[in-house]
């Protein structure tokens, strides 16, 4: 199962559920992202080649992050561009997010491990803008 949540023909989210599976090599991003994500299937004995990447300049304006959900059980709330509250989705152990735009919220349902991957290097508070609602209702 794969997902993309979607707001006015622009990508919020890729979900790729624990069930995917598919032979071969699959991305999910499209090329403009800053982010790519892909999945591969390979057999034994199949080999990549061994390479190295050269060195290119990129303008990164947004962070973009993917989260591998280890265990438990989390909401991800998506929020539009002026930080409406949309909807949200429940990932479970082994599912992937990949947050491409808009505003996301998290809400731990059971005891969860996550592993996020973005792009760095870490700029603190100044990287983010916190929302001031939840599920629709105000922050206090």
């Amino acid at each position: 199962m794969t997902e993309k949540i979607e707001n006015n023909g622009k990508i919020l989210a890729i979900i790729i559920g624990s069930s995917f599976k598919k032979e071969g090599i699959e991305f999910f991003t499209p090329d403009s992202f800053s982010q790519q994500l892909g999945y591969m299937n390979r057999k034994a004995g199949y080999t990549i080649a061994p390479h190295s990447h050269n060195q290119v300049d990129r303008t990164v304006t947004f962070s973009q992050e993917v989260l591998f959900i280890r265990s438990g059980k989390v909401q991800v709330d998506f929020y539009n561009d002026e930080h409406e509250y949309l909807e949200n989705r429940v990932l479970s152990a082994g599912d992937v997010i990949l947050l491409a735009s808009g505003g996301h919220g998290f809400h731990i349902l059971e005891d969860a491990e996550m592993i996020e991957v973005k792009q760095g290097p870490f700029v603190g508070e100044e990287g983010r803008i916190n929302i001031k609602q939840y599920n629709g209702n105000p922050v206090k």
